[in-house]
């Protein structure tokens, strides 16, 4: 076999191999056939025609993104740094390289946008107590205006909330008060009670006298055991009331 012969052969093979892609079952190849587009490839190995079609590979598995600390001043104006993080995936992958040029970024920045833009309009109290809500609005606004782009915005979750100082020793202030506002209504609740179960003892006892009798004969007997305190109770004049009538007598 001459040597032109055999260049020739090992060009063509080089052209053959050239255009053999292999595509992993989570990625799609969105092609380009002289500029224009064509179906996307499946998972596999496919095989492309080269310098006449140009393929770019979109991956379909669900995409972290971190957004970074954004500065936002809430509807009360209290100036705040909030964090969040988004998960999302590419479901058209076509539209994903057609109708943005960098979907990456172009997701990161709307998220930036939209964290600051919603988180804005609420009180600090409302962004502390209802991140669930939040998360929901901001998922639903990325949902939106990502779906053009072929993306599926599936959550977002606020990461944390960075208050200035002056703020978080205000909100200790705020929650110590409040224990101990919790902390004296707990107390007068149990005084409260506490009189009124003795205002039934009392009626109970006013109603026969002699249980109030044996109740003072108990707490005799009760102190006595104390041997270190010398305690003077007076004497009903109840227990004496026979003894006086006899003597009259």
């Amino acid at each position: 076999m001459s040597t032109p012969v055999i260049i020739f052969v090992g060009f063509v093979v080089l052209f053959i191999l050239s255009g053999i892609k292999v595509l992993n079952e989570y990625e799609r190849g969105v092609v380009f056939r002289l500029g224009r587009i064509v179906e996307p490839k499946g998972p596999g190995i496919r095989f492309i025609i080269p310098g006449i079609d140009k393929m770019l590979k979109i991956g379909l598995r669900l995409i972290t993104l971190d957004v970074p600390p954004q500065d936002v001043i809430t509807k009360d104006n209290v100036s705040v740094k909030v964090n969040a993080v988004v998960y999302f995936r590419v479901v058209d992958p076509v539209k994903a390289v057609i109708q943005v040029e960098n979907y990456l970024y172009a997701t990161s920045q709307l998220a930036q946008t939209t964290l600051r833009s919603i988180l804005g309009q609420v009180e600090l109290d409302d962004l502390l107590s209802e991140r669930d809500k939040l998360n929901l609005r901001i998922q639903e606004v990325l949902d939106k205006h990502t779906d053009p782009w072929g993306i599926k915005v599936s959550l977002v979750e606020i990461k944390f909330v960075d208050l200035p100082q002056e703020m978080q020793r205000a909100m200790a202030r705020q929650a110590e008060a409040e224990r101990e506002r919790r902390a004296k209504v707990i107390n007068a609740e149990g005084e409260f009670q506490a009189a009124a179960k003795l205002s039934e003892a009392s009626e109970i006892l006013s109603q026969n006298p002699m249980s109030l009798q044996l109740r003072f004969l108990q707490t005799l007997v009760e102190v006595s055991s104390e041997k270190n305190s010398t305690i003077v109770f007076p004497i009903p004049i109840d227990l004496l009331k026979l003894f006086l009538e006899k003597v009259a007598k």
